[in-house]
């Protein structure tokens, strides 16, 4: 077990690896901790989690976390060990010995693949960077160097799944567009669009959200499910923070939860000038990024499977459209995406969404 010493260790390495760099973007340094906390982050109630540094000189030269989802191997019988908060110096003998610890976890639980980086489920970051090193990172994304594509390929590893992360200009959305077609899709099927200034309006209808979230995500090669006290950390941790006019649902004539979209601004440069501590200055810098970013993240958005294909993220996007004028939000940044994932490349053609960075997960057997 990690001491605090060694925890805040383990979590500030990345603030020496890439000081003063102009696109990564730097976590809220107790927030992390608070992450790796079994005793805060219901998460560990079905993983297990083992954090390691690799030191030269006297000086941390890298770290990983080797990570055992229980309900991924037991239930869904996959035997992989996944490892994620992969950081390391550009020595191809550090990720060695880094590598080498997560397969002895592997071994010892008789595991039959490594897989990363990735985090502990679906709303982790997920991913090492191997395009797109020149544009800033986001809150809810790794940013790495070059050379870590290389030394995990050296190391044998092998790609899994490779995710895009597109953006687009605001005025790409067509507005008249959306309002006709989302006033249609309501009244044939019925539906309401749910709009929130204020967050306590919201919070009833998440436990549905994510109802809605494990039917409409299931189907990926990547999902694994989401328990009830992940859920209930993950609104304390977000859904408080987020503009609550940023998150939209659509309901049926029964006032069921069939679709839902979580955005959040952009809290990239926020997050650089707070240099990882929320005071004295740290708090500041991110609620004025909340309250003037005039560039969002679609965080998540999913549409319930007997309400797929028949038009209803038109809906959505009619909100986002009235909401995001006023506020003059000028570009859309979109989270990881696989790239074989057909339907959702169909639900943002419209807005001509350009591909700025790629990122993979790698593979490698036991």
């Amino acid at each position: 077990m990690a001491t605090k010493k060694e925890m805040k260790q383990f979590v500030t390495f990345p603030f020496s690896l890439y000081k003063n760099h102009k696109y990564w973007v730097p976590p809220i340094i107790q927030d992390e901790i608070d992450s790796f906390n079994p005793k805060k982050n219901p998460v560990f109630d079905t993983s297990d989690a083992q954090f390691f540094v690799a030191i030269k000189a006297g000086e941390i030269v890298g770290r990983i976390v080797a990570i055992i989802n229980w309900f991924e191997v037991e239930k869904q019988q996959i035997k992989k060990v996944r490892f994620g908060w992969f950081d390391i110096v550009d020595d191809i003998e550090v990720s060695r010995a880094l590598i080498a610890k997560v397969k002895e976890i592997g071994v010892k639980n008789k595991l039959n693949y490594i897989e990363g980086p990735v985090g502990f489920n679906n709303l982790d970051k997920t991913g090492v960077l191997i395009d797109g090193f020149d544009h800033i990172g986001t809150m809810i994304t790794w940013y790495n160097h070059p050379y870590y594509q290389k030394h995990l390929e050296q190391l044998g590893f092998v790609k899994e799944k490779e995710y895009l992360e597109n953006k687009f200009k605001f005025k790409n959305v067509d507005a008249v567009y959306f309002d006709r077609v989302s006033k249609i899709i309501k009244k044939r099927f019925e539906l309401t669009a749910l709009d929130f200034t204020k967050t306590k309006d919201l919070l009833p209808y998440v436990d549905e959200m994510f109802e809605v979230f494990e039917k409409s995500y299931s189907k990926l090669s990547s999902f694994v499910p989401i328990s009830k006290a992940q859920i209930t950390f993950f609104k304390k941790k977000y859904i408080s923070f987020i503009n609550p006019e940023y998150i939209k649902f659509v309901l049926d004539k029964e006032q069921k939860l069939v679709a839902f979209a979580i955005v959040m601004p952009s809290f990239s440069k926020a997050l650089q000038k707070a240099k990882g501590k929320l005071f004295p200055f740290g708090l500041f810098h991110l609620l004025r990024a909340k309250k003037h970013s005039k560039e969002v993240i679609f965080y998540l958005i999913g549409v319930a499977p007997s309400y797929q294909n028949k038009g209803v993220h038109a809906i959505i996007f009619d909100q986002y459209t009235k909401t995001f004028a006023p506020l003059g939000i000028e570009s859309c940044i979109r989270t990881p995406e696989l790239e074989d994932n057909e339907a959702i490349k169909k639900l943002w053609e419209k807005f001509d969404p350009t591909t700025h960075k790629k990122r993979r997960t790698y593979r490698k057997n036991i």
